[in-house]
């Protein structure tokens, strides 16, 4: 009988650990699925910088992972695909932001990282007084290679055109040129490289026209232009309609350790793709039903 209550015993106590694993384990895998990240504190500083389109996403990103890491610092600076891959080459950042691929920027991507964390539809925008709203990509050639002055040959207002371009190393410019020009050069115009001023000139100018990522494109204080016939939307993006996207990198030289590994982690969970990304005008990649290669071949997923 002492032998029956002592198997008793011990057979209650066991069930009983196996059902508090249980419960603590779930409770372990929740709060790291919660955080986005590992449960492990992180902390360190990061630099970021590079593309002026990306960089409303990176810096809505930063402050939400600053607030569950209070021990991480990041500071998310513009500059230009460019420079963020120049940087990151050098060691001078932990993160080069790029709407190109390295290699279309003639950089050698032998030891960096491509971490793609959205997409970014570009389109062509202008004075909301201009009077057009569509434009063949064949005018629009002609416009931004000054072929076209006045915006009455396009059946808008009597006005002079003022082209607003970017500089050599913008990435929205490299890709706007490949994509929405068939390569060729801009004509002579305004040259400015952040997004926020680039809109500002086209609000502020009479006949102004550049380009901007969808992420600017929140407001009506400029008019987004659909291209022979195609708006300028996210779906018309992820289906390959509207031709004119970009995938958003962040590199980072060699794969990533610390807070650089942690916030990119951060970057692809659900809670910055499903939340983040769609609020601040970008596309999550998870749902572009298409891909581009470095060397811009389009294909079905």
């Amino acid at each position: 009988m002492k032998n029956l209550k002592k198997f008793s015993l011990v057979t209650i106590l066991a069930a009983f650990m196996v059902v508090m694993a249980a419960c603590g384990g779930g409770t372990n895998k929740d709060q790291s699925k919660g955080n986005g990240a590992n449960t492990k504190e992180v902390s360190g500083s990061l630099v970021i910088s590079g593309s002026t389109a990306l960089q409303p996403l990176a810096s809505a990103a930063a402050e939400e992972f600053m607030n569950k890491n209070s021990k991480v610092s990041i500071q998310v600076n513009g500059g230009g695909s460019g420079t963020g891959l120049s940087q990151v080459s050098q060691g001078a950042v932990q993160i080069g932001n790029s709407d190109l691929f390295a290699e279309e920027k003639g950089m050698d991507a032998s030891q960096l990282v491509d971490h793609k964390v959205a997409v970014v539809g570009i389109t062509a925008a202008v004075n909301p007084k201009v009077g057009i709203k569509d434009i063949k990509k064949a005018d629009l050639i002609k416009v931004f290679t000054g072929k076209i002055t006045n915006w009455k040959e396009l059946g808008g207002a009597d006005q002079k055109i003022t082209l607003v371009n970017r500089p050599d190393s913008s990435g929205t410019r490299a890709v706007f040129n490949k994509l929405a020009l068939d390569g060729a050069t801009p004509a002579e115009g305004v040259t400015e490289d952040a997004s926020n001023t680039v809109k500002k000139i086209i609000n502020e100018t009479p006949g102004a026209i550049g380009y901007l990522a969808f992420s600017y494109l929140t407001d009506n204080t400029v008019t987004a232009l659909s291209i022979d016939g195609v708006a300028p939307t996210s779906e018309n993006v992820t289906t390959g309609k509207f031709p004119v996207w970009a995938y958003e990198h962040a590199y980072t030289k060699g794969e990533p350790t610390g807070a650089a590994k942690a916030f990119l982690d951060y970057m692809m969970s659900d809670a910055v793709q499903t939340n983040i990304v769609s609020k601040q005008g970008y596309i999550p990649v998870t749902q572009m039903k298409v891909e581009r290669d470095a060397k811009g071949n389009v294909k079905n997923k």
